[in-house]
C-alpha cells in the first residue's frame, strides 16, 4: 500500500478530513454490499437487534436503541422497521417485532456478507493496530466534548 504522504507530513494532516475519508469509505462499501441483498444498513440493523429473541423486541426499545447509530434518527429506523414488515421480514404482534423465517434466513447470509467485509476492511490491519486507533479515535472525541455512542 502506498500512503499519501510522508509520516511527518501525516502529522499536520487535518483529522476532520481522515475521519471523514474513512468513514464515506467504510460505510459505503457495507452499504453496497447489504444493497444487494435488498437491504439497507438500517434494515440491517434492525433485523440484527431481532434475530434470537424468540419472544420478539420491543418495538420502541429498538427504535431508541439505534436512533443513534450514523444519525439516523427514529424516524429512518421506524421507516426500516416498516419495510421490514412490508417485506415479511418481519411481524408485528401488538408492539412486538419478531423476525420471520425469510428474516431470519437473509439475516445469516447478510451476517456472512458482513464477516467478509469486515476482512476486506481490516487487510493488513493487526488487532493492536485497530484498537490503538479506536482508542486515538475516542481520545480526540473527548478533547473536544464531543459525544460517544456506547454499544
Amino acid at each position: 500500500m502506498q500512503y499519501s504522504h510522508s509520516d511527518a507530513e501525516l502529522a499536520g494532516q487535518p483529522i476532520g478530513y481522515w475521519a471523514w475519508a474513512a468513514h464515506t469509505a467504510a460505510v459505503t462499501h457495507i452499504r453496497t454490499g447489504l444493497a444487494r441483498h435488498g437491504l439497507d444498513q438500517p434494515q440491517w440493523w434492525v433485523l440484527n437487534q431481532l434475530v434470537g429473541h424468540a419472544d420478539g423486541r420491543d418495538r420502541a426499545e429498538v427504535t431508541d436503541m439505534l436512533k443513534g447509530y450514523l444519525d439516523v434518527g427514529a424516524e429512518g429506523i421506524g421507516a426500516a422497521v416498516d419495510a421490514l414488515l412490508g417485506r415479511g421480514l418481519a411481524v408485528a404482534d401488538g408492539g412486538r417485532l419478531h423476525i420471520t423465517a425469510e428474516g431470519a434466513d437473509l439475516h445469516a447470509r447478510c451476517a456472512a456478507l458482513q464477516k467478509e467485509m469486515r476482512a476486506t476492511i481490516h487487510d493488513g490491519i493487526s488487532d493492536e493496530e485497530y484498537v490503538r486507533t479506536l482508542k486515538v479515535l475516542q481520545r480526540m472525541i473527548h478533547n473536544v466534548d464531543g459525544k460517544m455512542w456506547h454499544h
